[in-house]
């Protein structure tokens, strides 16, 4: 019963994480570059900030993984896992291994799907 439950929810919050969107007027991603000094980020990685925002935030809240926690988008997670390249990703968001949505080309463009990619690689090291 809690299974179902949980299973439901996950669903629930992958619908609404879908469907909420994301703002175009937000404010520019900004990243701390080794010296210290701020840049503005590359408009890929912003991109796929917003793309990862709409699609998959709901189930991957900050690189985690809310149906499998041992799962997450961790840069050591995905080494292991032999997940090292924006190709890699991609491949799994069209066939997922688990209870993953699956992102076909006609719901997420090839383009958005690898801004993704690019975006959990720089950001979930």
């Amino acid at each position: 019963m809690l299974r179902r439950t949980v299973e439901k929810l996950v669903l629930l919050a992958a619908s609404v994480g879908m469907l909420a969107g994301c703002s175009k007027n937000e404010p520019p991603v900004v990243s701390v570059a080794p010296t210290g000094s701020v840049r503005e980020a590359p408009q890929a990685v912003r991109d796929g900030e917003a793309l990862f925002l709409q699609y998959c935030a709901a189930c991957h809240p900050n690189g985690g993984n809310v149906s499998d926690p041992k799962r997450t988008l961790r840069g050591s997670v995905l080494k292991s896992n032999h997940i090292t390249t924006p190709e890699d990703i991609v491949r799994i968001m069209r066939n997922p291994r688990s209870r993953m949505i699956r992102f076909d080309p006609s719901t997420l463009s090839d383009r958005d799907a690898v801004s993704i990619a690019e975006y959990i690689l720089t950001t979930f090291k």
